[in-house]
C-alpha cells in the first residue's frame, strides 16, 4: 500500500515565515531556512513554501531563500508564488526545489500548466488551488486568486479536472472556509476532487491535529495532508503526527 505523506507548508512574506488565519492576520513565526531544517530533521516528507505575497507584488520567485534551504534538507520541496513564466519555473528548479506550485498565475494564463509540464515533467508541476464553498458553483465550490483576495468564474471541480488535463501531476488543494482555523479539513471537498482526477490529492487546510489528518486520508481519499499550525505552534513534531496516524492505521513512513 502507498504511504501517506506528511508535508509541512511555510508561508513565506519578506524573507520570513508567517501564518494567519484564512489569509488574514498574518504574524511573522521564524526564519523559514531554519524552520525547513528542524521538520526536516523531524522526519517530514515534503515541504512547501509559498511566497504569499509574491503575485499580488508582480514578483519572481525568491531564489535567494530556495538554494539557502535546498543547502539544508535532503527531501523534496515545492515552492510557489510569483512563478509566471516557463524562464521562473527554471530558475527555481536550479535554485533547488523539485516541484513547483502554480496557483493565481496558473488561472491568469492556464498554458504554463501545459508548458511546465511539456518541459520540465508533469512530476514537477504541482495545481495550487484556493477553495471556498459557493452556491451558486456547480460543484459548490469556487476558486479564488491572489492570495485568497480574488474570486474568480473558476468551479473548483472543473478546474482541477482541466488542469490535471493540461498536465498538472499534483494538486494541493486548500479549503479557505478552514484555512488555519484547526478545527479538520474539508473532507467533502477533498473527497470530491481526489475522486475526480487521476493525480495525487493535497489536502490543505484546518489541520489541528492527529485525528483530523486520519480522517481526511482515509475518508477524504487523500494522498498526503499539509500541516501548518499544529507543528509551528509546537503542540505536535512530525514525528508524533506519524507515530500517532500509525497507530490508527494509516500507512506513514515512520
Amino acid at each position: 500500500m502507498l504511504k501517506k505523506r506528511i508535508i509541512v507548508c511555510l508561508d513565506v512574506k519578506d524573507g520570513r515565515t508567517t501564518k494567519g488565519v484564512k489569509f488574514q492576520n498574518n504574524i511573522d513565526i521564524g526564519d523559514p531556512v531554519e524552520m525547513a531544517a528542524e521538520y526536516y530533521r523531524q522526519g517530514v516528507d515534503e515541504l512547501v513554501f509559498y511566497d504569499i505575497i509574491a503575485s499580488t507584488r508582480g514578483r519572481g520567485p525568491i531564489l535567494e531563500l530556495i538554494s539557502r534551504v535546498a543547502e539544508r534538507v535532503f527531501i523534496p520541496f515545492c515552492v510557489g508564488g510569483g512563478i509566471g513564466s516557463l524562464e521562473d519555473i527554471r530558475s527555481t528548479i536550479l535554485a533547488g526545489a523539485e516541484k513547483i506550485s502554480l496557483n493565481s498565475q496558473a488561472v491568469k494564463n492556464p498554458e504554463l500548466i501545459r508548458e511546465g509540464a511539456r518541459v520540465f515533467g508533469n512530476q514537477c508541476i504541482v495545481l495550487g488551488m484556493d477553495a471556498k464553498k459557493d452556491d451558486s458553483a456547480p460543484s459548490g465550490y469556487r476558486v479564488y486568486i491572489n492570495g485568497g483576495r480574488v474570486k474568480t468564474e473558476l468551479d473548483a471541480l472543473e478546474w482541477a479536472k482541466k488542469a490535471v488535463s493540461l498536465g498538472a501531476g499534483e494538486i494541493v488543494l486548500n479549503s479557505m472556509d478552514a484555512d488555519g482555523m484547526k478545527t479538520g479539513y474539508e473532507i467533502d471537498l477533498t473527497r470530491m476532487i481526489a475522486e475526480n482526477v487521476s493525480v495525487p490529492v493535497i489536502a490543505s487546510g484546518g489541520g489541528g491535529k492527529s485525528e483530523h489528518l486520519a480522517r481526511v486520508l482515509s475518508e477524504g481519499k487523500a494522498d498526503a495532508a499539509l500541516v501548518a499550525s499544529m507543528v509551528h505552534s509546537g503542540e505536535y513534531t512530525v514525528g508524533r503526527i506519524k507515530s500517532e496516524l500509525a497507530q490508527s492505521h494509516i500507512p506513514v513512513r515512520l
